[in-house]
């Protein structure tokens, strides 16, 4: 099993800036894909950003230039840096590990509990 603690979030005035963070904890494997995910009421749960163990990141259109995903592999945990906070990024930021035993496996997903960002105007 892996266990996925976040923090940070809160509120912030529109154009500024927070970070969320994510610890990973448990049967890591030495391969995983690591990243944030969101969510509001009125959408399905997206992708912001990932990172793979490698380094190779990822981000959604929307957040190109404004968000930036970090990782430390020793520590197993993951960060997003958010700039240039839109009313539009409202939502609950779940952390996301990704991973399979090996390549004849299926990938498991495993979530944090979520942790939420708002945004004032």
């Amino acid at each position: 099993q892996v266990q996925l603690v976040e923090s940070g979030g809160g509120l912030v005035q529109q154009g500024g800036s927070l970070r969320v963070s994510c610890e990973a904890s448990g049967s890591i494997f030495n391969e995983y894909i690591m990243g944030w995910y969101r969510q509001n009421p009125h959408t399905e749960r997206e992708v912001v950003a990932t990172i793979s163990s490698d380094g190779t990141a990822e981000y959604h259109d929307s957040v190109k230039g404004r968000f930036t995903i970090s990782t430390d592999y020793a520590k197993k945990t993951v960060d997003l840096q958010m700039s240039t906070l839109l009313p539009g990024d409202m939502a609950v930021y779940y952390c996301n590990l990704r991973q399979r035993k090996d390549v004849f496996s299926e990938y498991t997903d495993y979530w944090g509990r979520g942790t939420q960002v708002s945004v004032a105007r």
